[in-house]
């Protein structure tokens, strides 16, 4: 292994080697730290199910696994070094970094602070490359990480660090449509699913003052929406509960990765209703135009957020006493917390300590 000290940081982290296989040990040097650079020593990294998809090789269309894949792209950490042009962090400094890492800078969204779109594709935090397009990034499942000041958000480092760590990805997935539609007093809101994305999505809509509805096919989580503070709770597959819903809500906020029907929940959006989706199902989703037109409603996609807005949504968390519920693991029981998250057996997202790997 190539000195740390001259060519990079020696990084400790786990990796599948190929689909199938379960996570071993994988050392590997992360960059020398570029004068806008911070060096953050990892605490703790969330488990996304993005993560369980691409280390199996199952978006192998859209996003096919390149091995050996370090996942992790909800990480929080203290800043250990930092580059001579940096000044946003010091040593010292808690540091998060969410699901990108890079982007191109230049073309209109970059410009515009919505760097998840960026034209020539932003870089990714793991499974991915550098704007080299050669430099593999390996992800949060590691001791260690090194990436430029304006890609990585400021964190309060008081109260429940390993809570912050999913807001990287769970909590501006969900803060960003329910930010960018205005969501608050006097809206009538809906949030279907209650998994990861789905309790982030109550949290924060309430914190932002909405009437929040939970909808689910599982009757059990009733108590646990009502803890996170949900008004009312609906069993989704009860016809005569959904019937007298119709043409009634303003914003839903639609977090289910699994098959389901659309067309059920868009029929309950009032005049301008909106539904956004931030679920990715395997198989595309059928649904008529007319639940569009009648109600002039939209149906819209929304795409993690950009780095101003994950910033002000961490912000946003720490003055309201927002995080994520979270079920602490060390390493060696990510296998047992991916088949558990596979079976929905987490309330609701799962953190990896790695401060003594």
């Amino acid at each position: 292994m190539i000195a740390a000290e001259t060519e990079g940081t020696a990084t400790k982290g786990f990796a599948v080697h190929e689909a199938g296989t379960n996570f071993q040990p994988f050392d590997f040097v992360r960059r020398k730290p570029r004068p806008n650079d911070i060096a953050v020593d990892i605490q703790y990294s969330g488990i996304c199910h993005s993560d369980i998809h691409q280390a199996k090789n199952e978006w192998p269309d859209i996003m096919p696994a390149t091995y050996p894949l370090v996942p992790g792209h909800e990480i929080v950490g203290r800043v250990a070094k930092v580059g001579d042009a940096v000044t946003k962090f010091k040593v010292g400094d808690i540091a998060g970094i969410g699901c990108i890492v890079d982007s191109c800078r230049e073309c209109q969204p970059c410009q515009s602070g919505v760097e998840q779109y960026c034209i020539k594709g932003a870089a990714f935090t793991y499974n991915g490359t550098e704007m080299d397009r050669v430099t593999p990034t390996y992800g949060g499942y590691s001791d260690k990480y090194v990436v430029d000041e304006n890609f990585a958000m400021k964190v309060n480092g008081e109260g429940d660090l390993a809570g912050v760590a999913p807001l990287l990805c769970a909590g501006i997935t969900t803060y960003s449509p329910l930010n960018r539609f205005k969501v608050g007093p006097g809206q009538k809101v809906g949030v279907v699913g209650l998994g990861g994305l789905g309790h982030m999505g109550v949290k924060l809509a309430v914190a932002m003052g909405a009437d929040v509805t939970v909808f689910s096919t599982s009757p059990s989580k009733e108590g646990d929406a009502r803890k996170l503070g949900a008004h009312n709770f609906v069993l989704s597959k009860s016809a005569e509960a959904m019937e007298p819903l119709r043409n009634t809500f303003n914003f839903i906020l639609d977090t289910v990765s699994a098959p389901h029907d659309l067309m059920q929940f868009l029929g309950l959006l009032g005049l301008n209703g909106v539904m956004v989706v931030v679920g990715v199902p395997p198989e595309p989703t059928m649904f008529h135009q007319g639940s569009l037109i009648m109600g002039n409603r939209s149906l819209v996609g929304s795409l993690i957020g950009g780095m101003p807005e994950t910033q002000e949504m961490l912000d946003f968390c720490m003055k309201n006493n927002v995080r994520s519920d979270v079920e602490v693991i060390t390493p060696d029981r990510i296998p047992e917390a991916y088949d558990r998250t596979i079976k929905s057996d987490v309330r609701y997202r799962f953190v990896i300590d790695m401060q003594n790997v």
